[in-house]
């Protein structure tokens, strides 16, 4: 992960994380969580900063796994809510696996967003797809 785009100050008062991906480096995944994590500092609580660590390693692994391109892990925390969006360069939609007993740990990634997320979709752009998903700071 490049650590010259780092975090800014987003126009409504809240912060900004933004960090390149490059293509197949799964050492990228903890790095986001780590990152993800000082960007919100006291946000939400622990239960919500944990929730939105889980579902961005989630987006930045399905990013990394399933294309074969860079992508752009966005975070933007306000005082209420957090964005988080991974941009590839894909334009392939991703699948909404529903999980068996039998599956393992493959294919819950996107079905964890689906369940933990307050909002969440699929953005397509000219070379690609914005995966995103938005959360309260105060959503039990």
């Amino acid at each position: 992960m490049e650590e010259e785009a780092g975090e800014l100050a987003d126009r409504t008062g809240g912060a900004r994380l933004e960090r390149r991906l490059r293509r197949a480096d799964l050492k990228a995944v903890p790095e986001a969580r780590r990152a993800l994590r000082e960007l919100l500092g006291q946000w939400g609580g622990p239960d919500r900063a944990a929730t939105a660590e889980l579902l961005t390693s989630e987006l930045v692994t399905n990013a990394l796994v399933h294309t074969d391109h860079e992508a752009v892990l966005t975070a933007t925390v306000g005082p209420r809510s957090l964005r988080v969006e991974v941009r590839d360069l894909v334009a392939r939609r991703p699948r909404l696996h529903v999980p068996h007993a039998d599956d393992g740990t493959h294919g819950r990634g996107l079905f964890l967003v689906q369940s933990l997320a307050d909002a969440w979709g699929v953005s397509p752009h000219g070379l690609g797809k914005t995966v995103w998903f938005e959360l309260g700071a105060d959503t039990a």
